[in-house]
């Protein structure tokens, strides 16, 4: 009988890109397993299966429990799984990259190595945030200044469109309801979003930790990417939310922010966003040789040669090394 492990490994050719998987999919009180390449969820109303390679993130809330085998076709297929909690949303697992080139890894590991490049990427950021700004030449201390003052700019704007009070953001750690409805939802999307922009960030080979505007946090660079659609998505979708009533606002901001990310098709505009900030103009390097494992090794010079070979000066011809 054929079992799991002797099942033939996928490789990115049989993968759904990271812009065309659903964001993410919350499951609750149900037993997880694996059919083949697709996960099941089973509860008392019977069995639904999941083509695990469709998933961006996949939240699995309490009362779930989750086997060995559906974690292992979640791992091959990229998917990242966050455990969270009732009302909150936490990534603690990922699958491996989607890509097999490390050229985003080492292009983010070059950007955020200098400090002149580390800034210019954060005033990218900050112009794709705020587009009728020119941040050119503004110190750090500038740019957290005036991301400041557009926030709450946007917090008081929403309120006037929405008619939601605003009090001001209020959040206590590791307790949800201590906040007003609206706290509650803008809570809600910014978790659900750091989880969606953690599927992107380790789907493309990047370091979550990396970070221009964050630093110091193994997710920094991932609340780099959440943060650069907070003011057009997250928290004008939060107040909608709110302005329709106080009951089950965590649930209720969960599936609006789904469908808007798929409205919107931000995962695709994920993607192409990072690859905007890592990458320079006209690098096109990750469009080719994604499904293929090409290995080489540094060399003087800058120069890449051949990994699997001997390369003894002393030989006339390489050896090929079998490990």
């Amino acid at each position: 009988m054929t079992t799991v492990s002797q099942r033939t490994a996928l490789t990115p050719r049989h993968l759904t890109r990271a812009a065309e998987r659903v964001s993410f999919i919350y499951l609750e009180r149900c037993t997880v397993h694996r059919d083949a390449n697709a996960i099941t969820a089973q509860d008392a109303e019977g069995t639904t299966h999941i083509p695990s390679a469709t998933i961006g993130t996949l939240l699995l809330g309490p009362g779930t429990r989750i086997t060995h085998q559906a974690m292992s076709v979640l791992a091959e297929t990229g998917a990242a799984v966050c455990w969270v909690g009732e009302h909150g949303v936490r990534h603690y697992a990922a699958g491996r990259a989607l890509s097999r080139s490390s050229a985003l890894m080492e292009a983010q590991a070059r950007q955020w190595a200098n400090a002149r490049t580390r800034l210019a990427v954060a005033r990218t950021m900050y112009r794709m945030r705020f587009p009728d700004e020119d941040p050119a030449g503004l110190t750090r201390h500038e740019l957290l200044g005036r991301e400041g003052r557009r926030v709450k700019a946007c917090y008081r704007a929403e309120a006037a469109r929405t008619g939601v009070p605003w009090r001001g953001r209020q959040y206590v750690p590791g307790d949800f309801s201590s906040g007003d409805p609206v706290n509650q939802a803008i809570t809600a999307a910014a978790q659900c979003m750091y989880g969606t922009a953690h599927a992107v960030v380790a789907s493309l080979g990047c370091s979550p930790a990396l970070g221009f505007v964050h630093s110091g946090h193994e997710l920094s660079f991932v609340l780099d990417i959440a943060d650069l659609y907070k003011t057009e998505i997250g928290i004008p979708l939060a107040f909608d939310v709110a302005a329709q009533g106080a009951e089950d606002v965590g649930t209720r901001t969960r599936r609006a922010l789904r469908d808007r990310i798929n409205e919107t098709r931000l995962l695709d505009r994920c993607v192409d966003d990072i690859k905007r900030l890592l990458l320079p103009a006209g690098d096109d390097r990750t469009s080719t040789g994604d499904d293929q494992d090409v290995v080489t090794l540094q060399s003087d010079g800058g120069r890449e040669v051949p990994s699997g070979l001997n390369h003894d000066d002393g030989q006339d011809d390489y050896e090929r090394v079998s490990w």
